[in-house]
C-alpha cells in the first residue's frame, strides 16, 4: 500500500479529475477502506483544501471552491498544456496577462522534468506564431524568458550578452529589477553593475543569461514603478510612423477594439479619433480594417499608400470569385 504521503497525492489528483466522485469507488481507487478515506480527506482539508463530502449510501466526496486558491496536482500531459499555453499568453497582447503568465511559467519550467521540457519545446518548434507586421515579443525564447523572471523574484545577480541597436556586443552583469512587456516587446529593468546605473534591456537582445548565485539587496528604482521607467526611456526614441485617423464610431468601441496600442478621444456623438504610433504599417491597417466602422485617415501618407494598394488586391479578388 502506498505511504499516507504519496496516497493524499494520489486522492487529491483523482478528486481534481472528476466532479463528483462516490466514497466507495474513490477508496476502491485508493486501494484502502472507506474509514481510512475519510482519515485522508481530513487530511486534503487541514492542508486547505476544501472537500465537501455527501453522506448516504450513496455518498460521496468533491472538491469546492474556496476562498484561497490550494496547490494543484497535474499530470504529464496537463503540465505540457500548461506550459505551451502560458507561452502563448507571454507573447500575446492581452494587458497585465503577459507579465502574471512569465511568472507562473518560471514556476512550471523550474520544477519540469527535462523529458517533459523536451515536449515543451517540441510543440514550440512546430507552431507558427501570428505576427502582425511588428517586432513583437514572440521573438524572446522561453528559456530566457524564465531565466530572467527567477533572478528578478531571487534577487540573483545574472550575466548575459546584449547587442545594442547598432550592433555593438556587450556582456552585462546585473541586479535584475523586474520584466516589463510594452509595445508587444519584453523589456528587463535592471541595475547594471558596471556602469553604476538603472537600464533598460530589450530581451529580443538578450542571449545566454545565466545567474551567478550571488543574491543582493533590491536598490530603490528611481521611477515610480517598472512600466515607467521604460516608458519614460523609451520616450526619446522616435518611431517611424504616427498614425491618425477619425473613425465614425463611438469612443468606447473603438478603445475595446484597439486596447493599449492606441489613444482615442471622442470628437462627435458616434464620431472619435484614434492616434496610434507603430514601426510597421501592416498592424495599424489590420487595426482599422478590424473596426467595422468608416474612417477618415488622417496620415501618414505611407499608410494611405498602403490602404489603397491593400483596397486593389481585395477588389481584385472579389472580382475574381464572382
Amino acid at each position: 500500500m502506498a505511504n499516507t504521503s504519496s496516497r493524499t497525492l494520489r486522492l487529491l489528483s483523482l478528486l481534481q479529475t472528476h466532479r463528483y466522485w462516490p466514497g466507495e469507488e474513490l477508496a476502491g481507487r485508493l486501494d484502502v477502506s472507506v474509514r481510512t478515506l475519510r482519515r485522508d480527506v481530513d487530511r486534503l482539508r487541514d492542508l486547505g483544501y476544501p472537500v465537501e463530502a455527501q453522506r448516504g449510501v450513496d455518498g460521496g466526496y468533491q472538491l469546492a471552491a474556496g476562498a484561497a486558491l490550494p496547490p494543484l496536482v497535474i499530470d504529464d500531459e496537463e503540465a505540457v498544456a500548461l506550459a505551451v499555453g502560458l507561452q502563448a499568453a507571454a507573447e500575446g497582447p492581452v494587458e497585465g496577462v503577459a507579465e502574471a503568465s512569465v511568472r507562473v511559467l518560471a514556476k512550471v519550467v523550474q520544477v519540469m522534468p527535462a523529458r517533459l521540457r523536451r515536449r515543451v519545446e517540441a510543440l514550440r518548434a512546430v507552431t507558427v506564431p501570428v505576427d502582425w507586421g511588428t517586432s513583437a515579443g514572440a521573438g524572446v525564447a522561453p528559456d530566457i524568458l524564465t531565466v530572467v523572471a527567477l533572478a528578478c523574484r531571487d534577487d540573483e545577480r545574472l550575466r548575459f550578452a546584449y547587442t545594442a541597436a547598432d550592433g555593438r556586443g556587450t556582456e552585462r552583469h546585473v541586479e535584475p529589477h523586474r520584466l516589463v512587456c510594452l509595445g508587444r516587446r519584453w523589456y528587463l529593468v535592471a541595475y547594471d553593475l558596471d556602469r553604476a546605473d538603472w537600464r533598460t534591456f530589450r530581451l529580443d537582445r538578450l542571449t545566454a543569461p545565466q545567474g551567478s548565485g550571488a543574491r543582493f539587496a533590491p536598490r530603490t528604482l528611481p521611477a515610480a514603478d517598472a512600466v515607467e521607467f521604460v516608458r519614460a526611456g523609451l520616450s526619446g526614441i522616435p518611431r517611424p510612423y504616427a498614425v491618425e485617423a477619425l473613425v465614425d464610431a463611438p469612443a468606447d468601441r473603438v478603445r475595446e477594439r484597439i486596447g493599449r496600442w492606441g489613444t482615442v478621444e471622442e470628437v462627435a456623438p458616434g464620431r472619435c479619433r484614434l492616434r496610434m504610433t507603430a514601426d510597421s504599417l501592416d498592424w495599424p491597417a489590420m487595426a482599422l480594417g478590424s473596426l467595422g466602422a468608416d474612417f477618415e485617415l488622417v496620415g501618414p501618407p505611407e499608410l494611405r499608400l498602403l490602404l489603397a494598394d491593400w483596397s486593389t488586391r481585395f477588389g481584385r479578388a472579389v472580382a475574381l470569385g464572382e
